[in-house]
């Protein structure tokens, strides 16, 4: 089986889940929307495990909607991959970058999540430690080629 270009060789499957940077415009700046658990401290961005039949780009998508309220299209190919641990177990992420189109007030998991949109500066600030810290700045250059 052969990977794209955007999976390193040293994951022996493809990435299990999938996520979403999402960004807006706001007259000449550009905003990130970050997540978190309410009952959490530290800050994120909307992913999830893809499932069967769908794809990573649909899950992107979707996990953006469930738990940020957000809507929008994927902007470009995927940035890359990253890894980290939940419950014992490695996982893989490919992360794309989302141009936001629709902000609704009411969301899915609104009742324990919060969202926050800040600057890129702010960003690369409160993910200093997240994996996905690395990519904001090519995100941010994808983002204004559009």
């Amino acid at each position: 089986m052969s990977y794209p270009d955007f999976v390193t060789p040293r994951h022996a499957r493809p990435p299990q889940q999938a996520a979403a940077i999402p960004i807006r415009r706001r007259g000449t700046d550009l905003q990130v929307c970050l997540i978190r658990k309410l009952a959490s401290g530290s800050w994120g961005i909307p992913k999830g495990t893809v499932d069967s039949g769908r794809t990573h780009a649909f899950t992107a998508l979707n996990e953006a909607w469930e738990e940020a309220g957000l809507r929008g299209r994927l902007v470009g190919d995927p940035l890359g991959t990253y890894e980290y641990e939940k419950l014992g177990r490695a996982l893989t992420v490919l992360v794309f970058v989302m141009e936001v189109l629709e902000h609704h007030d009411v969301w899915m998991e609104a009742a324990i999540r919060e969202r926050r949109w800040v600057s890129v500066k702010e960003a690369e600030m409160l993910l200093i430690e997240h994996p996905v810290h690395g990519f904001l700045g090519r995100a941010q250059r994808l983002f204004t080629e559009v």
